[in-house]
């Protein structure tokens, strides 16, 4: 695989990399897998699905740690703003991941080292490559240096973060002009300890779901999993195919 060594993403990253190979992976795209199957050892899809965990733990700790006096939904809405595809993909872009990456022709000739839905995916793809070759603790320390700025930059905006129930409504108001709705899927558990899932609907497409204590919880939990999924254009095929 020819890409550029990666002695100046290590800087970036504030480590030594221990297992570059593994490193190398997070950076093969499934199109160039594809093309090349011979010239990789998979392509980073695995390494994605594992390194959405790994953020999702670092980033929670994080605030868990910055804000001890604050609740559930301040600590979700702050979540949503560090941890979106948009905002990976400029996370990404910062530390220069889109010269490592290894796209097939296709991909190439889109544009896809640009594109927000591959940067994204090849940053928590690192994040799950770094997880396994540098330890768990490692690589908590890396993101916690990656994400510490942000969170800093989010604490100086006046007022407290927006919902994710008020970032849904405001993407699907602007791009699908229309109003989210939730709909109770179903209720479990004793009158004095019951359970709420609800999913969350926009234009006729289920989104995303989520449980709770409350109904209420439940949406709140609906519309932080729609986030993570939104289409990346307001006019994107994949929204049309799935509606």
């Amino acid at each position: 695989m020819d890409a550029p060594p990666l002695d100046e993403l290590s800087a970036r990253l504030g480590i030594v990399l221990r297992e570059p190979e593994l490193i190398r992976q997070a950076f093969v795209h499934s199109s160039f897998f594809n093309e090349n199957p011979t010239l990789a050892a998979g392509h980073n899809e695995r390494l994605e699905f594992y390194g959405d965990a790994v953020i999702g733990v670092a980033v929670s700790r994080l605030l868990f740690e910055r804000y001890p006096d604050e609740d559930e939904g301040f600590l979700t809405a702050r979540r949503a703003a560090l941890v979106n595809r948009e905002a990976l993909a400029a996370m990404g872009l910062s530390i220069g991941l889109d010269r490592y990456l290894l796209l097939g022709r296709g991909e190439t000739d889109a544009g896809g080292a640009t594109r927000p839905s591959v940067l994204a995916a090849c940053f928590e793809a690192l994040a799950g490559a770094l997880s396994l070759s540098e330890g768990t603790e490692r690589a908590e320390a890396v993101l916690e240096h990656l994400f510490g700025p942000r969170l800093e930059e989010l604490a100086a905006i006046s007022g407290p973060p927006k919902a994710a129930k008020s970032l849904l409504q405001e993407w699907s108001q602007r791009h699908r002009g229309v109003k989210p709705i939730y709909q109770l899927v179903d209720t479990s558990g004793p009158p004095h300890d019951q359970r709420f899932r609800v999913a969350v609907v926009i234009d006729g497409r289920a989104l995303g779901v989520g449980a709770g204590s409350s109904r209420q919880r439940a949406e709140e939990q609906a519309a932080e999993a729609a986030l993570t999924g939104l289409p990346e254009l307001p006019d994107d095929p994949a929204w049309e195919a799935t509606s």
